[in-house]
């Protein structure tokens, strides 16, 4: 069995920036597993511009963004295994994997990093009723077959949601040539981000309808149109709103699931709201050693972000191997020198840490549906420290408010928060050390009122 001090599942962007973050960090021995035939995941299908202006600033396109990260993980000269897929992950941090190659084989990782990004809701999911006939697509299935793979799926199209991937699919099958009809969003607002309803809608004439779903679908062996109604708001269709649009396609987009059948299998803490692990202030999860980042911690909005997080992840894990490598280091000395062995503890050792203080937990409450992370130790956190999160719904002029236990922190005021767009809160390690006594953060949207 070959052993890594690094594992990391997933050649996507959060796989690879991780890996470069261990690098530099001062971890060698470090492995990517891919599933697909070449390193990049997703971005290798997004061939739109507008990645990067945070990373790199300056905007690139999906490919060009995962090539600056692939480049560099080929001058670290990092390994990687590609067309092999992991098919469970032990406790003790073994990883069964298998390729054509070498067949089944095992790794034991001192560290394991979970970047195995996310994947589409099936329709399945979302019983519609009508026939199930040919030209119904997943967003993401349609991206691929457009860019990829160089295939029209239809000439007449209805997008049924307003994600990101359903947003730029309906100005890519546009350019392409396919009339897009409409796209219906179920909920009261856009799940995408504004920039995307503005350029892929609006500046195509594209109409975007809120409110409504599609609760029928008409034709046998190939789709022949769909009938949208509007809903109410408990999303139930409203008799006598019903509008049919002929279309000899229909692309779904209807939101993304991480993807953790290996994380839960291995016994990893799910969070039954991002459907992602939880994770402490290291991006670690509740099995020591096992990190998580990128969409398969929470889907992101930015693939910026998704490298910004991916890199604290692959920093902690190394500082994890390299503590774990210091703490043998020092056992085989005592062992062997135990007539100095009270003095090299002293001299080699680290120093003790102080008190060891209790883990905060970071709760959602009153617009805000989740944190990441959702515990945090002020004494192993970073000097500043990022706490992002998602709004229910869309506020105006309110606030988010932190508070410390009982007592308000912070209280930042924005024009509009949108579940759309991914949230963020600063944290420092100065500001939580002056609350010793503190068990809980609580973020919360609040309205503006007189007096502010």
């Amino acid at each position: 069995m070959k052993s890594y001090d690094i594992l990391i599942i997933g050649g996507g962007p959060a796989g690879l920036s991780a890996a470069v973050s261990a690098r530099e960090n001062g971890i060698e021995r470090i492995l990517i597993l891919e599933r697909d035939k070449e390193l990049g995941g997703i971005l290798n299908q997004c061939i739109h511009n507008g990645f990067g202006l945070h990373t790199f600033h300056e905007e690139l396109t999906g490919p060009e963004y995962a090539g600056r990260f692939i480049d560099r993980v080929k001058e670290l000269d990092i390994e990687y295994k590609l067309n092999t897929m992991v098919m469970e992950i032990s406790g003790d941090k073994v990883v069964t994997a298998m390729n054509r190659t070498e067949g089944v084989f095992e790794i034991q990782a001192k560290a394991i990093i979970l970047a195995m990004g996310c994947r589409e809701r099936s329709r399945g999911a979302l019983n519609i009723p009508g026939y199930r006939p040919a030209g119904i697509f997943s967003a993401g299935t349609a991206q691929r077959l457009v860019n990829m793979e160089g295939y029209l799926p239809g000439r007449e199209v209805v997008i049924l949601g307003s994600g990101d991937i359903g947003l730029i699919m309906a100005r890519r099958m546009t350019l392409e040539g396919a009339k897009v009809k409409v796209v219906a969003e179920l909920m009261p607002y856009s799940g995408g981000l504004k920039r995307n309803i503005v350029q892929c809608l609006d500046d195509y004439g594209i109409p975007l309808k809120l409110s409504h779903t599609v609760v029928d679908i008409k034709g046998k062996q190939r789709i022949e149109g769909v009938t949208l109604a509007e809903v109410d708001g408990k999303g139930k269709p409203i008799p006598g709103t019903e509008e049919f649009y002929s279309c000899d396609t229909l692309l779904l987009s209807v939101g993304l699931i991480p993807e953790n059948e290996l994380s839960g299998g291995m016994g990893v803490e799910m969070n039954l709201i991002t459907s992602g692990p939880n994770v402490n202030e290291s991006l670690e999860t509740n099995i020591s050693g096992v990190f998580a980042c990128g969409n398969v911690l929470h889907v992101h909005d930015l693939v910026d972000y998704v490298s910004e997080e991916a890199s604290a992840a692959g920093k902690h894990a190394a500082i994890y191997v390299k503590e774990g490598l210091r703490s043998e280091e020092i056992s085989v000395f005592a062992a062997t020198q135990e007539e100095i062995r009270i003095s090299a503890a002293v001299q080699e050792a680290p120093a003790a840490p102080a008190a060891v203080q209790e883990s905060i937990r970071i709760a959602a409450a009153e617009g805000v549906r989740y944190t990441v992370p959702c515990k945090i130790n002020p004494a192993r956190m970073d000097e500043m420290l990022k706490v992002r999160f998602r709004v229910d719904r869309v506020y105006k002029n309110s606030y988010v408010s932190a508070y410390f236990d009982e007592e308000r922190v912070i209280h930042r005021k924005k024009q509009i928060f949108a579940p759309g767009e991914m949230e963020e809160i600063l944290l420092t390690k100065e500001q939580l050390l002056q609350f010793p006594e503190l068990k809980t953060i609580t973020l919360k949207i609040e309205p503006q009122c007189e007096k502010d």
